[in-house]
């Protein structure tokens, strides 16, 4: 943004349109997945993780570096191995011989970016994966003595596969609980894999420009959090957090206190992107399922049903509306 533009910082209406005008850059390099992509920001706006879900191929790392190029934000992706060391993620201390002998150095690791995309996380050791947790919550990486502190914006979206689970270590509920949304990436239609092919496939490129910076984001954030949320929402949102531990019979094990910090967050967000200095008892019910279906563990009955955790989010918000 120009300098002029920074002035207007302060103004909601004013980076609610900002917002909006990097999600239509992000939707020409991404063909389809509008509503990915307003999830992905509505994440960013609040400073979340993501874990992505679907078929490999289906563009989850085109979408990360498009949003990096539109948010002029530096991007380093990690693909996840068995073999993969959390040295290999976050750095590790080296010998450098100088004039007086002997020191550690810091050499760091690819977490050390504003966005990072973590593919296939399910594929490495729950070692590795526990070396992402500081990064995610606290946003510093400590190694050995020293901690580390990570540049601003930072932001995680990892991938996984649904169907191969061979060689895959499930990630546990405590490092689920600190992804934001869980979205699920299906499959295009006919008309956008027609699009996606002729983006990929033809001879002109599409070029991203552009629209924010990390200062901008950052200042988009602040914003977010000052959104006023009635107490009659509030209630709302957390009779429905606390519905999931009502003793229902699909439901193992309910979502935690996390959960309904992040569903205030993200409808929050959506309000702001929305134009709207209020939360919705809308904004609530459309963030529930992203924000909850991670969060929750379904019983034995509701796997042996069929039953997903979508469906058991819905019934109680629909309960809720009876």
């Amino acid at each position: 943004m120009s300098e002029l533009d920074r002035g207007r910082l302060q103004d909601p209406a004013y980076m609610a349109q900002q917002i909006a005008a990097c999600e239509a850059e992000i939707q020409k390099g991404i063909i389809g997945q509008r509503e990915i992509i307003r999830q992905v920001i509505l994440a960013m706006l609040t400073g979340g993780n993501v874990l992505l879900e679907g078929m490999p191929g289906l563009g989850k790392t085109r979408l990360v570096s498009t949003i990096g190029k539109v948010f002029d934000l530096s991007f380093k992706r990690i693909q996840f191995t068995p073999d993969l060391m959390p040295s290999d993620v976050t750095g590790t201390n080296i010998i450098v011989k100088n004039e007086k002998g002997s020191s550690f150095s810091f050499e760091r690791g690819p977490i050390f970016a504003n966005l990072i995309l973590a593919d296939e996380i399910n594929r490495a050791t729950p070692k590795t994966q526990s070396a992402l947790l500081e990064a995610m919550q606290e946003h510093t990486v400590t190694v050995g003595n020293d901690s580390h502190g990570l540049e601003e914006p930072f932001f995680v979206l990892a991938t996984q596969n649904p169907i191969e689970n061979e060689g895959t270590y499930p990630l546990p509920e405590a490092q689920l609980d600190r992804f934001m949304f869980k979205i699920l990436v299906r499959f295009p239609s006919k008309e956008e894999l027609k699009g996606i092919v002729a983006l990929t496939e033809g001879s002109s490129a599409v070029e991203i420009q552009k629209k924010m910076d990390g200062e901008g984001l950052l200042a988009a954030r602040a914003l977010v959090n000052q959104i006023p949320v009635a107490d009659a929402v509030m209630d709302y949102l957390l009779d429905i957090v606390m519905e999931t531990h009502a003793g229902n019979p699909h439901i193992r094990e309910g979502a935690s206190p996390r959960a309904a910090q992040a569903l205030i967050r993200a409808s929050r967000a959506k309000a702001f992107l929305e134009g709207r200095l209020n939360v919705s008892f809308q904004d609530v019910e459309e963030m529930a399922c992203p924000v909850l279906r991670h969060r929750i563990i379904p019983s034995f009955d509701a796997i042996s049903e069929g039953v997903t955790e979508d469906m058991i989010i819905q019934r109680i918000l629909a309960a809720k509306k009876s």
